[in-house]
Parts: structure tokens; sequence; C-alpha cells
């Protein structure tokens, strides 16, 4: 194979972005207001405080968490969220005092980003997504969550139409707080399982 044939140097993502655009608007089609219609949803409407809303509603609504366990997808409507129609099936995974679970995409970078919003960089590190399924453990006590051994830790590999989200256990001094103040609360904590409140 010739090498010197090879670019020397990959164009920043910015060039790659522009050449792209410029063949779509070639072709005769307008990738602007896509691209302005996603940025839109990804900086204001796919954010963590959709998942804080969920956890603040299991946390203080019995039932709303009965049927969160039982059908996620559907109890999340119930709260005006939506997930694209390839996510079939939303499971809301509990953490006790004696089982924690962690939500990793062996694949790529998959989750339930309307609910949690947009993966942060360390969910799709490879490092991350090799290491979490073998040494879970030592990968959360990296991140600084060290769990003591008697606690289980469960891994949940994302499919392509599964998708997970955590709810943490309350804090115990939150107990009979009304739902709009735990919000906050609820989405300092991560929903894919690395911290803990």
């Amino acid at each position: 194979m010739n090498t010197q044939s090879r670019p020397s140097q990959v164009a920043p993502v910015e060039n790659r972005v522009a050449a792209i655009e410029a063949v779509f608007e070639q072709r005769g089609m307008e990738p602007k207001p896509f691209i302005e219609t996603m940025t839109h949803a990804a900086e204001e409407e796919w954010v963590p405080r959709n998942g804080g809303r969920v956890v603040a509603k299991a946390w203080t609504d019995p039932a709303f968490r009965q049927r969160l366990f039982a059908n996620g997808k559907d109890a999340v409507t119930e709260l005006g969220l939506s997930m694209p129609a390839h996510h079939r099936h939303l499971v809301a995974l509990e953490n006790t005092e004696t089982v924690h679970n962690v939500i990793v995409c062996t694949l790529c970078s998959c989750t339930a980003f309307t609910i949690i919003g947009l993966p942060p960089d360390w969910y799709k590190d490879l490092d991350y997504r090799a290491r979490a399924v073998r040494e879970s453990r030592t990968v959360l006590r990296e991140m600084g969550l060290d769990l003591p051994p008697e606690i289980e830790i469960r891994v949940w590999d994302t499919t392509a139409d599964t998708r997970y989200m955590v709810i943490p256990v309350q804090p115990p001094e939150t107990v009979g707080w009304p739902e709009d103040r735990l919000i906050d609360i609820a989405t300092k904590e991560s929903m894919i399982g690395v911290a803990r409140l």
C-alpha cells in the first residue's frame, strides 16, 4: 500500500462538519434547520433535570413508583416526557442499601438521553465501557465512589431497544419533602449509577 497518498493530518472537526453540510446543500437538502432543532433539543430539552423529576416523583408517589418499575416508558409519559420510537423500553433500576446499579453501553454510548440527558464524555470512553463490566467496583472507586464490599454491584448493558435509568436511595433527611423540593437533589445524583447521594 502506498502510504504517501494518505493525508498527513485529519481535518479539524469543524472543517469536516462544514464539508458534510456542503454536500447536503449541493443535493438540495437543508441541514441547518435540522442541526438547529437538534442542538436546541440537546441543550434545552434532553436535560438531567428530566431524570430528576422522574426520581422525585418516584420518591414521593408510591403508585407512580410502582408504574415506573412496571413500565418505565409509559410512566415517564405521565410527566410529559417522551422517548424515541426505537427506545422501546425504559427500565428503572432501584438502588437500595444493599444493591447499587450501574449502566454501561459496551458497544457505544447509548442512554435514555431524553430522560437523563446526553451521556458525559467519560461514559463514552472505551476504557470505561470495557472495564465497567469486568471490574466495576474498581472503576467506581477510581471515579470517587468507594462502595463497601457488602454492597452488590449490578451492571446493566444498554441494548438496541432498551434504555435504563437508576433510581437512587432517597436521602433519609429528605423523606417527607415535597416533590418540587426534591428535584434538584435528585438531579445531582447520576442517573447512570456512578454517583451516590
